[in-house]
């Protein structure tokens, strides 16, 4: 991994090479979207140090192999001592907050804890950029669902109300507030460009989240059981994980070389791309083949909401960015990574090759 040059070359045409020498702070460096994020800056040359718990089981930061190419430091995000000090020594210019307890299922089981993390650990990396005197560019990553979810059949837009109805989503749509507040109260009269960036579900190889669906999906299919789907008729917009994270690198790019860009951004995919979950289960088990399949289980569980949608048209707009990467390739490269993965073949290149297909340009991308 230390040697990531397979797709330096492609990622050099790209505006990626903005991030070259750059010192990056990355919370929430071991899940899943930081894994993915860590790789794409390895490989672009930036100076990352990312803070974060130690991963658990099976784990994408473990199979990366990125513990080499970044400084990795462990840490609880509610803990502001530890943070802190790991952020005034890494001294980043650009920081992009992930960390947060992302499941709407154990936000039910742990209220508490999932507001703590979400609510304070925003409050706590925004205090060490209060406090820092290195940084130009921050990105505070929250979710689509902190929107007050009326079950519109249109997308919600940036200037609609926040209001997440279980705690994962409302601590979310607080996290929104707290950065709302640090902007206005302390990071803009500073030249600190501060953004939050609004992704919709997002899928890829190295996902072994409970309570997913493409992790459940795999989970399944490795023991031969049929994948048990709770609620087939939830419409969401998924895209791949390199989807959201393009988005986040242009923004907090955009930003640090204009204040002017910076805001709140919707990040999804088209509105082709947004599906029902049995529909997403149905393309996932086309892409496996053998006996894969799916089927409806009753669902007692705590609420869920049926529809969700996003309007992508401010940062698509205003900074240029669209998607690339369809669900039906999406699904695609997930199933692709994981067939990989499961066959013995070396993660970080598999990893390499999908993020040099993705980030290449438009013009170069391979036949689907």
């Amino acid at each position: 991994m230390a040697e990531r040059r397979s797709a330096l070359d492609a990622l050099e045409m790209s505006n990626l090479s903005f991030y070259r020498g750059k010192r990056i702070f990355v919370t929430g460096h071991t899940g899943f979207k930081g894994s993915w994020l860590c790789a794409v800056l390895a490989m672009a040359g930036a100076e990352v140090t990312g803070f974060a718990l130690p991963p658990e089981g099976e784990s994408l930061w473990t199979l990366a192999g990125l513990k080499g190419c970044i400084r990795s430091v462990y840490g609880d995000i509610r803990g502001l001592d530890r943070l802190r000090a790991a952020f005034q020594e890494a001294r980043p210019e650009i920081v992009f907050h992930l960390a947060a307890q992302p499941i709407v299922r154990e936000s039910y089981r742990d209220p508490v804890g999932t507001y703590h993390t979400n609510v304070m650990g925003t409050v706590h990396i925004l205090e060490c950029v209060r406090q820092s005197d290195s940084v130009y560019s921050v990105l505070n990553v929250t979710t689509d669902k902190v929107y007050e979810n009326r079950q519109w059949p249109w997308g919600y837009r940036e200037t609609d109300i926040l209001n997440g109805y279980d705690p994962y989503s409302n601590s979310k749509s607080c996290s929104e507030l707290v950065t709302s507040s640090y902007r206005s109260s302390f990071l803009n009269g500073r030249g600190v460009a501060v953004s939050t960036a609004r992704a919709g579900n997002v899928i890829g190889g190295g996902d072994f989240a409970a309570g997913r669906i493409i992790p459940d999906c795999v989970r399944a299919v490795r023991t031969g059981r049929p994948i048990q789907i709770r609620n087939p008729c939830s419409v969401r917009p998924y895209q791949h994980v390199l989807e959201p994270l393009s988005a986040y690198l242009l923004i907090a790019q955009r930003q640090y070389e204009d204040k002017k860009a910076a805001g709140n951004y919707n990040v999804g995919p088209d509105s082709r791309d947004c599906l029902t979950t049995g529909e997403l289960a149905d393309l996932f088990c086309r892409c496996w083949g053998g006996e894969a399949r799916w089927e409806h289980v009753g669902d007692e569980g705590p609420h869920e909401e049926r529809v969700l949608r996003l309007d992508c048209s401010k940062i698509q707009r205003d900074l240029g960015w669209t998607p690339r990467w369809h669900t039906d390739c999406a699904v695609e490269k997930t199933v692709a990574w994981t067939k990989a993965w499961l066959g013995g073949a070396d993660v970080p290149t598999v990893m390499e090759r999908q993020i040099d297909m993705f980030f290449r340009p438009r013009n170069l991308e391979d036949v689907l």
